[in-house]
């Protein structure tokens, strides 16, 4: 039963990370057309955090793989580190974050789970160790 229950957990994390690689990649791509100019800082962050979650999509859904694996977590502590960072500057230095990015204020914008993500996937990743 523990099997079945992880196999449940790790495609519900994979399913949360897809939404998010779809929705930073959907606002992303239309502040970049759009906005860019307004906010370049806000704007290329959440093209960043795009990216974070597109990779980590892909690693956490083949992270069986030892390198894969090393992917997801690589990716993970980056997302961590930056989710932390861009929301520490943003109070610290709120004029660089007059438009807000995916990770603004903790990821506020998205009911914190921009912050949430990143320590679940590391927890999840920790329990199922690739062989």
């Amino acid at each position: 039963m523990a099997k079945s229950s992880s196999l449940g957990a790790a495609r519900a994390l994979v399913a949360v990370y897809g939404v998010f690689a779809l929705a930073a990649s959907a606002r992303g791509i239309y502040e970049l057309i759009k906005k860019f100019d307004q906010a370049p800082v806000s704007y290329s962050l959440s093209l960043v955090s795009a990216l974070v979650y597109i990779v980590a999509t892909v690693a956490l859904a083949r992270s069986a793989k030892p390198a894969w694996f090393a992917v997801a977590r690589a990716t993970i502590v980056f997302e961590l580190i930056g989710v932390v960072t861009v929301g520490a500057l943003s109070f610290l230095v709120p004029a660089w974050f007059a438009h807000p990015s995916v990770w603004s204020w903790f990821g506020a914008g998205y009911g914190f789970v921009p912050l949430a993500l990143p320590i679940l996937g590391l927890v999840w990743l920790n329990r199922h160790r690739a062989a």
